[in-house]
């Protein structure tokens, strides 16, 4: 069950999505954190966020949509109380999402956390669709992104990861560009700006206004996704979008991920993580898969029949 990304040898493939797991550590009492690859941290930005007014979280149809805003304790508290009871669980690989409004924010967080021990790597945020300024500001724009990946990489010690946004025209143009600029891998997707109208009072259902859709309706345009970036860039794939069942994750690892994070399902059952991780090992002894990194980019495509024109066409 054993895959590489990055350099980081994870226990399986499963990984809990930043957002959904708080900051590892809340759930140590009901997951067994040795028993998923790793998990991702809520967005850290040098100074500690408050987040959005509620409401923020709502349910839809096959999903939620969650206008958070990166609510997150800051850069300083994260590694004072945080981060170090998480040198309890060494097996498994801790990534922080690192988020800023301005490139000079971005690489303070990256620098004060190069100092911290028992972080794996880093996941760049350019692609949270909740706040007004940095997130999709930077992900949605080639200069930018090429210009904030290039410096994030320039004093990152560890494997940097950038998390992509869908709300792009074609993300795998935007894979070409992180990797160009020196990601060492990607995550995809982020969530999918939309929103919601209580119609009774005729006011948005949250806060925000907008927020990003999450959850099994995504999937297959996430799934989509992973695919055409796969085709497009060499370096491994964290993909993500609606995975609640092992086949979801068979299917995102056919389409050329390595890995995939695992997030709107925390909230239906929070042991989804380590569930999925169960059921993937599972689903490859019953299918006689020996390693599941033969699945990645196994995906097997039918080539194109010609169909012979009948006579008289044109």
């Amino acid at each position: 069950m054993r895959v590489s990304l990055a350099g980081l040898d994870l226990v399986n493939p499963v990984v809990a999505a930043s957002g959904t797991f708080g900051y590892g550590i809340e759930f140590e009492e009901i997951v067994s954190l040795e028993r998923i690859g790793g998990f991702v941290t809520k967005g850290i930005s040098i100074e500690p966020m408050a987040g959005h007014t509620a409401p923020r979280i709502i349910q839809t149809a096959a999903g939620m949509l969650n206008a958070i805003g990166l609510q997150n304790v800051g850069v300083e508290d994260y590694l004072t109380r945080k981060l170090p009871p998480l040198g309890r669980y060494p097996l498994c690989k801790v990534i922080v999402n690192v988020f800023g409004y301005t490139v000079g924010e971005y690489v303070g967080v990256i620098e004060r956390l190069n100092q911290a021990e028992g972080i794996a790597a880093y996941e760049l945020n350019v692609s949270c669709p909740n706040v007004h300024a940095g997130g999709m500001a930077f992900g949605s724009d080639p200069g930018s992104l090429e210009y904030l990946v290039s410096r994030a990489k320039a004093v990152s010690r560890r494997p940097l990861i950038v998390k992509l946004s869908p709300n792009v025209t074609s993300v795998a143009n935007m894979a070409k560009i992180a990797a160009n600029a020196g990601a060492d891998a990607l995550s995809l997707t982020n969530t999918f700006l939309a929103m919601s109208i209580d119609v009774e009072t005729r006011q948005p259902r949250l806060s925000n206004v907008t927020g990003g859709l999450s959850g099994p309706a995504i999937k297959p345009i996430a799934l989509r996704m992973v695919y055409e970036t796969a085709r497009a860039v060499t370096i491994p794939i964290l993909g993500m979008g609606g995975i609640v069942t092992p086949e979801d994750a068979v299917e995102f690892l056919l389409a050329g991920a390595t890995a995939v994070q695992v997030g709107t399902a925390s909230y239906a059952d929070p042991r989804a993580v380590e569930r999925l991780a169960r059921g993937l090992e599972s689903w490859c002894r019953s299918h006689q898969v020996e390693r599941v990194s033969s699945l990645t980019r196994a995906l097997e495509v039918p080539r194109t029949r010609t169909i012979p024109k009948a006579a008289g066409d044109s």
